[in-house]
């Protein structure tokens, strides 16, 4: 059991407080948008273990089986499969989608056929890995996520008023039954028409509309109130027309959104723990200056109807609780740890983590001390501790402890 020392990511739209805040430090005056924690290759987290402070890249590379356990090795190779996150947005992060394992696969072989380098631009895959994604809300937490119904897509875009979208409202009456019918042959057709050609069209030409849009958003109000926010931090971009077919979605502390292959998506504001399968495959589709891949997009989002697939911690033995996911690289967890057995762990607070895997345990509120066989360690707020397969922990608050695993 280990201490970590994690990199901070200073993207733009990142909040100048929130992570300073969690973790009582002063803030530097730029945007701290991501505390990676993990083995990521671009910014690994550090330990020391007696001879100097290494990347748990290192670590993990020297004895895989031993820090990962045989079985996580034996499903996904030697290299830890997920990367927990605290993600704290100020602004609205791009407008964007995640590939499936065998579209990565796919799209990763014809990149590297082509030979367009892993730090180019225009490059939609850095790996060949899917990323799947899990947040889960520290504070109030605004995002988009997946289609709205055509039906009510068209009822939002009309309701502004906007004489320039009264085709995309049109075609999204067109059949919007197909949307969501999986034995329809144009299954997600209006959607994809209308999504295609906001995406597709020239941003000059389109940008009058957009602004004329924003500000019909910002006179209603309601409903439009998120999307006149967007707007004002992404003037004239198609992605904020794109952004209204999308359902918006409001977490609460404690609530969590899963994220799946090919559902479109974007967080807004808020600070939350995020957890994801290791990859950096991200192709956008608009709220931001890079590269947007529309035929790559066309085969990759989901264009039928999707709910936002919201969670909320199910309770398991020994006080856990956990955000459920449909997927293997990792599982999210937390234990609210009281006094005197006060939280259903035990007569004293207490909880065991049991051993298997490889664990990162990140502590969000009051303090958490860690015990193992031969170590012993105080976690405060925003501070983590990775933890290899064989060692099995018990966790005594008053403190809240996120537990990030592998689910096998």
């Amino acid at each position: 059991m280990d201490s970590l020392d994690n990199p901070i990511r200073p993207y733009a739209w990142g909040s100048h407080t929130a992570i300073p805040a969690l973790l009582g430090t002063a803030p530097t005056g730029t945007p701290q948008a991501e505390l990676w924690m993990g083995a990521h290759p671009g910014a690994p987290s550090r330990l020391d273990r007696g001879a100097g402070a290494v990347t748990l890249t290192e670590i993990i590379g020297a004895d895989p089986p031993a820090e990962l356990g045989p079985k996580a090795v034996a499903a996904f190779g030697p290299r830890l499969p997920f990367l927990l996150k605290l993600l704290a947005a100020d602004a609205p992060l791009s407008l964007q989608v995640h590939p499936s394992r065998s579209q990565a696969q796919t799209g990763f072989a014809d990149e590297e056929r082509r030979g367009v380098p892993l730090d180019a631009p225009h490059r939609n895959y850095k790996d060949a890995n899917h990323k799947p994604e899990l947040l889960c809300a520290l504070t109030p937490f605004e995002g988009l996520c997946g289609f709205r119904p055509a039906a009510e897509a068209a009822a939002l875009l009309e309701g502004l008023g906007i004489d320039d979208l009264k085709p995309y409202v049109l075609t999204l009456r067109d059949r919007p039954a197909a949307d969501g019918s999986p034995s329809s042959p144009s299954k997600g057709y209006p959607m994809r028409e209308v999504f295609t050609a906001l995406l597709g069209a020239d941003r000059a030409a389109l940008a009058p509309t957009v602004d004329r849009a924003a500000e019909a958003a910002t006179r209603l109000g309601g409903p439009y109130a998120p999307y006149a926010g967007i707007a004002r931090h992404h003037p004239g971009d198609p992605g904020v027309l794109a952004a209204l077919l999308l359902h918006h979605v409001s977490l609460r502390p404690g609530e969590a959104l899963y994220l799946d292959a090919g559902v479109p998506h974007a967080y807004l504001s808020g600070l939350g723990v995020e957890i994801m399968a290791n990859s950096d495959n991200v192709l956008r589709c608009g709220l931001t200056p890079k590269h947007v891949d529309v035929p790559e997009l066309l085969r990759v989002v989901r264009f039928e109807p999707t709910e936002p697939g919201l969670l909320r911690p199910e309770p398991r033995p020994g006080g856990e609780e956990v955000y459920p996911a449909p997927i293997d690289e990792f599982r999210l967890s937390r234990y609210v740890l009281g006094t005197g057995g006060a939280d259903g762990v035990d007569g004293t607070g207490q909880a065991t983590l049991p051993a298997g895997g490889p664990q990162i345990l990140l502590c969000t509120d009051g303090t958490v001390t860690l015990r193992a066989p031969h170590a012993e360690l105080t976690l405060a707020r925003g501070r983590s501790a990775y933890v290899p397969a064989s060692e099995t922990v018990t966790a005594t608050g008053p403190g809240t402890l996120f537990r990030a695993t592998v689910a096998l």
